[in-house]
């Protein structure tokens, strides 16, 4: 299976169920394929289960074994290739906190300018 045929899929990794719908259906509507996760470890298991995932957006507040940022740092080690974008309604992460080739989003975040980003990052 090619995985340049169709859109490109995105992990999302929120742990509030109705922001991560919301936030899913925005990306689908941009013309994303979406794979949902509500915390890090469920999204570790997503990314071994789906080698297609090319953009991993996530939160950086969540509970659990690992935040947005541990998450991300974890991930640009494991699966290099893999663009990261961050979001956060109450951090605001200097950027030698956030991994290398990395955005970040304020919540509550302009979805338009979030998919334009994504769709750079995949161009």
């Amino acid at each position: 299976m090619s995985i340049s045929n169709g859109p490109p899929v995105i992990l999302v990794v929120e742990d509030e169920g109705l922001v991560r719908m919301a936030a899913a259906d925005d990306l689908v509507e941009a013309g994303f394929k979406v794979i949902e996760a509500a915390n890090a470890d469920q999204a570790i298991k997503m990314l071994e289960a789906h080698p297609e995932i090319t953009i991993l957006f996530t939160d950086i507040d969540m509970p659990g074994s690992m935040d947005g940022i541990r998450l991300a740092h974890a991930v640009r080690e494991r699966w290099p290739p893999v663009k990261l974008v961050l979001v956060s309604g109450h951090q605001s992460p200097t950027s030698d906190i956030l991994p290398t080739d990395s955005a970040f989003f304020a919540k509550p975040y302009d979805m338009g300018r979030v998919s334009k980003a994504l769709w750079d990052m995949t161009g």
